[in-house]
Protein backbone atom coordinates (compact mmCIF):
# COMPACT_ATOMS: atom_id res chain seq x y z
CA UNK A 1 0.00 0.00 0.00
CA UNK A 2 1.21 3.08 -0.77
CA UNK A 3 1.74 6.14 1.62
CA UNK A 4 -0.32 9.19 -0.26
CA UNK A 5 -2.58 7.89 -3.72
CA UNK A 6 -4.42 10.31 -6.05
CA UNK A 7 -6.67 8.33 -8.52
CA UNK A 8 -8.23 10.40 -10.90
CA UNK A 9 -8.69 13.71 -8.99
CA UNK A 10 -10.61 16.83 -10.21
CA UNK A 11 -11.36 19.96 -8.19
CA UNK A 12 -12.74 23.21 -9.90
CA UNK A 13 -13.08 26.72 -8.90
CA UNK A 14 -16.16 28.15 -10.25
CA UNK A 15 -15.36 27.71 -14.30
CA UNK A 16 -11.88 27.23 -13.52
CA UNK A 17 -10.32 23.17 -13.83
CA UNK A 18 -7.64 22.94 -11.12
CA UNK A 19 -7.05 19.69 -11.16
CA UNK A 20 -8.14 17.47 -14.49
CA UNK A 21 -7.95 13.53 -13.41
CA UNK A 22 -4.40 14.06 -11.69
CA UNK A 23 -3.75 9.87 -10.38
CA UNK A 24 0.01 9.26 -8.53
CA UNK A 25 1.45 7.57 -5.88
CA UNK A 26 4.03 8.40 -2.98
CA UNK A 27 5.59 4.89 -1.41
CA UNK A 28 6.39 4.92 2.32
CA UNK A 29 9.43 7.10 3.20
CA UNK A 30 9.31 8.41 -0.54
CA UNK A 31 11.01 11.82 -1.04
CA UNK A 32 8.99 13.30 -4.02
CA UNK A 33 8.51 16.50 -5.66
CA UNK A 34 5.67 17.89 -7.06
CA UNK A 35 7.00 20.02 -9.81
CA UNK A 36 5.44 22.47 -11.69
CA UNK A 37 4.55 26.05 -12.99
CA UNK A 38 2.42 28.61 -10.94
CA UNK A 39 -1.14 27.67 -11.50
CA UNK A 40 -0.20 24.14 -12.08
CA UNK A 41 -2.24 22.56 -9.20
CA UNK A 42 0.29 21.97 -7.02
CA UNK A 43 -0.79 24.16 -4.11
CA UNK A 44 -4.88 22.64 -4.45
CA UNK A 45 -3.41 19.16 -4.81
CA UNK A 46 -1.53 19.86 -1.36
CA UNK A 47 -4.41 21.10 0.51
CA UNK A 48 -6.35 18.27 -0.61
CA UNK A 49 -3.82 15.95 0.79
CA UNK A 50 -4.28 18.18 4.18
CA UNK A 51 -7.77 17.45 4.31
CA UNK A 52 -8.39 21.53 3.94
CA UNK A 53 -10.74 21.33 1.14
CA UNK A 54 -12.59 18.05 -0.87
CA UNK A 55 -11.96 17.00 -4.18
CA UNK A 56 -14.82 17.31 -6.38
CA UNK A 57 -14.29 13.28 -7.92
CA UNK A 58 -11.98 10.89 -7.24
CA UNK A 59 -10.48 9.05 -4.89
CA UNK A 60 -7.39 10.46 -2.20
CA UNK A 61 -5.77 8.31 0.36
CA UNK A 62 -3.07 9.13 3.08
CA UNK A 63 -2.10 5.55 4.52
CA UNK A 64 -4.96 4.18 3.52
CA UNK A 65 -7.34 6.84 5.30
CA UNK A 66 -9.29 9.77 4.45
CA UNK A 67 -7.74 13.25 4.64
CA UNK A 68 -8.03 15.43 7.67
CA UNK A 69 -9.42 12.45 9.65
CA UNK A 70 -8.10 12.36 13.73
CA UNK A 71 -5.54 9.22 12.78
CA UNK A 72 -3.85 11.48 9.37
CA UNK A 73 -4.15 14.70 11.36
CA UNK A 74 -2.35 12.79 14.18
CA UNK A 75 0.30 11.41 11.60
CA UNK A 76 0.86 14.22 8.88
CA UNK A 77 2.55 17.97 8.68
CA UNK A 78 1.54 20.54 6.33
CA UNK A 79 3.71 23.59 5.72
CA UNK A 80 1.68 26.13 3.17
CA UNK A 81 2.78 28.44 0.99
CA UNK A 82 2.12 31.36 2.65
CA UNK A 83 2.04 30.25 6.27
CA UNK A 84 1.20 32.40 9.19
CA UNK A 85 2.20 31.78 12.87
CA UNK A 86 -0.16 33.23 15.76
CA UNK A 87 1.01 36.58 15.12
CA UNK A 88 0.41 38.06 18.24
CA UNK A 89 2.22 34.92 20.06
CA UNK A 90 6.33 35.47 20.64
CA UNK A 91 8.41 32.42 18.77
CA UNK A 92 8.89 30.45 22.05
CA UNK A 93 5.03 30.91 23.02
CA UNK A 94 4.01 29.69 19.67
CA UNK A 95 5.88 26.26 20.14
CA UNK A 96 5.16 26.01 23.45
CA UNK A 97 1.21 26.33 22.74
CA UNK A 98 1.51 23.98 19.44
CA UNK A 99 3.48 21.48 21.39
CA UNK A 100 0.54 21.23 24.22
CA UNK A 101 -2.23 20.88 21.69
CA UNK A 102 -0.16 17.96 19.82
CA UNK A 103 0.19 16.45 23.52
CA UNK A 104 3.83 16.45 23.25
CA UNK A 105 5.81 15.74 26.90
CA UNK A 106 7.72 18.82 28.36
CA UNK A 107 6.24 21.50 25.70
CA UNK A 108 8.86 23.94 26.87
CA UNK A 109 11.77 21.71 26.40
CA UNK A 110 10.23 21.13 23.05
CA UNK A 111 9.95 24.24 22.08
CA UNK A 112 13.66 25.14 23.17
CA UNK A 113 14.57 21.86 20.65
CA UNK A 114 13.09 23.44 18.09
CA UNK A 115 14.72 27.14 19.05
CA UNK A 116 18.35 25.58 19.03
CA UNK A 117 17.76 23.50 15.69
CA UNK A 118 16.65 26.26 13.64
CA UNK A 119 18.57 29.30 15.19
CA UNK A 120 15.86 31.14 16.73
CA UNK A 121 17.31 32.25 20.08
CA UNK A 122 17.80 35.54 19.80
CA UNK A 123 14.41 36.50 18.36
CA UNK A 124 12.64 33.51 20.60
CA UNK A 125 10.40 36.40 22.65
CA UNK A 126 9.50 38.81 19.41
CA UNK A 127 5.79 38.23 18.60
CA UNK A 128 5.54 36.20 15.26
CA UNK A 129 3.67 39.59 13.70
CA UNK A 130 6.87 41.55 13.97
CA UNK A 131 9.02 38.79 12.83
CA UNK A 132 10.88 39.09 9.30
CA UNK A 133 9.08 37.46 6.35
CA UNK A 134 12.30 34.88 6.50
CA UNK A 135 12.20 34.55 10.16
CA UNK A 136 8.29 33.93 10.08
CA UNK A 137 9.06 30.37 7.50
CA UNK A 138 11.36 29.65 9.74
CA UNK A 139 9.21 29.48 12.61
CA UNK A 140 6.57 27.95 10.46
CA UNK A 141 9.20 25.58 9.45
CA UNK A 142 9.98 24.42 13.63
CA UNK A 143 6.19 24.13 13.86
CA UNK A 144 5.80 21.67 10.83
CA UNK A 145 8.36 19.53 12.42
CA UNK A 146 7.25 20.37 16.26
CA UNK A 147 5.82 16.55 16.86
CA UNK A 148 8.24 14.35 14.36
CA UNK A 149 5.22 13.62 11.40
CA UNK A 150 5.62 10.49 9.44
CA UNK A 151 4.22 12.74 6.70
CA UNK A 152 5.29 16.06 5.29
CA UNK A 153 3.50 18.23 3.21
CA UNK A 154 6.00 21.07 2.05
CA UNK A 155 4.68 23.90 -0.34
CA UNK A 156 7.60 26.13 -1.25
CA UNK A 157 9.40 25.41 2.24
CA UNK A 158 12.44 27.24 1.25
CA UNK A 159 10.50 30.57 0.46
CA UNK A 160 12.17 34.00 2.28
CA UNK A 161 14.86 31.92 3.59
CA UNK A 162 18.41 33.43 3.24
CA UNK A 163 21.15 31.18 1.94
CA UNK A 164 22.57 29.82 5.07
CA UNK A 165 18.89 28.89 6.75
CA UNK A 166 17.64 27.51 3.44
CA UNK A 167 21.26 25.12 3.99
CA UNK A 168 20.43 24.44 7.23
CA UNK A 169 16.43 23.52 6.23
CA UNK A 170 18.46 20.98 3.50
CA UNK A 171 20.05 19.12 6.08
CA UNK A 172 17.54 18.79 8.47
CA UNK A 173 14.72 17.28 6.34
CA UNK A 174 17.34 15.31 4.53
CA UNK A 175 17.91 13.67 7.63
CA UNK A 176 14.50 13.01 8.58
CA UNK A 177 12.82 9.51 7.92
CA UNK A 178 9.72 10.59 6.96
CA UNK A 179 7.78 10.50 3.68
CA UNK A 180 7.20 13.81 2.15
CA UNK A 181 5.54 15.94 -1.22
CA UNK A 182 7.92 18.53 -1.78
CA UNK A 183 5.68 21.26 -3.81
CA UNK A 184 7.63 23.96 -5.91
CA UNK A 185 8.32 25.61 -9.43
CA UNK A 186 11.76 25.62 -9.05
CA UNK A 187 14.01 22.33 -10.17
CA UNK A 188 17.18 22.83 -7.95
CA UNK A 189 15.10 22.51 -4.83
CA UNK A 190 13.79 19.33 -6.14
CA UNK A 191 16.87 17.96 -6.87
CA UNK A 192 18.19 19.10 -3.06
CA UNK A 193 15.69 17.47 -1.16
CA UNK A 194 14.36 14.65 -3.04
CA UNK A 195 14.54 11.89 -5.43
CA UNK A 196 11.83 11.48 -7.47
CA UNK A 197 9.47 14.26 -9.26
CA UNK A 198 5.96 14.44 -10.35
CA UNK A 199 5.96 16.86 -13.04
CA UNK A 200 2.11 18.79 -13.19
CA UNK A 201 0.81 21.09 -15.40
CA UNK A 202 -2.56 22.48 -16.63
CA UNK A 203 -3.94 20.19 -13.51
CA UNK A 204 -2.08 17.15 -14.77
CA UNK A 205 0.58 14.65 -14.28
CA UNK A 206 2.52 14.63 -17.40
CA UNK A 207 5.17 12.62 -15.79
CA UNK A 208 6.27 11.07 -12.99
CA UNK A 209 9.93 9.13 -12.35
CA UNK A 210 13.34 9.40 -10.79
CA UNK A 211 15.58 12.47 -11.17
CA UNK A 212 17.98 9.94 -12.95
CA UNK A 213 15.75 9.08 -15.10
CA UNK A 214 14.89 12.09 -15.90
CA UNK A 215 18.19 13.64 -16.19
CA UNK A 216 18.15 10.69 -19.15
CA UNK A 217 15.80 12.17 -21.52
CA UNK A 218 17.67 14.72 -22.42
CA UNK A 219 19.82 15.79 -24.99
CA UNK A 220 23.91 15.71 -24.12
CA UNK A 221 24.95 18.56 -21.82
CA UNK A 222 21.05 19.56 -21.44
CA UNK A 223 20.32 20.88 -18.28
CA UNK A 224 17.41 19.25 -16.42
CA UNK A 225 15.29 22.15 -16.31
CA UNK A 226 14.97 22.45 -20.23
CA UNK A 227 13.94 19.07 -20.21
CA UNK A 228 10.96 20.26 -17.52
CA UNK A 229 10.26 22.69 -19.71
CA UNK A 230 10.00 20.91 -22.61
CA UNK A 231 7.41 18.85 -21.01
CA UNK A 232 4.87 21.03 -20.04
CA UNK A 233 5.16 22.87 -23.38
CA UNK A 234 4.53 19.30 -25.27
CA UNK A 235 1.64 18.91 -22.53
CA UNK A 236 -0.17 22.00 -24.03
Amino acid sequence: MDCIKLSNVFKRFGSVTALNGISFEVPYNGRYALLGPNGAGKSTTMKILAGLIQPDDGRVEVKGLKPGSKEVKRILAYLPEDPVPYRILTVRENLEYFAALRGIPNPKERAEEMISLLNMTEFERVQAGKLSRGNQQRLSLALVLLHNPEILLLDEPLNYLDIPTQERVIDILKGLNSTFLVSTHIMSIALRLTDHVIVISRGKVVWTGSITELRSLGREDEPIESVVSRMMTNAG
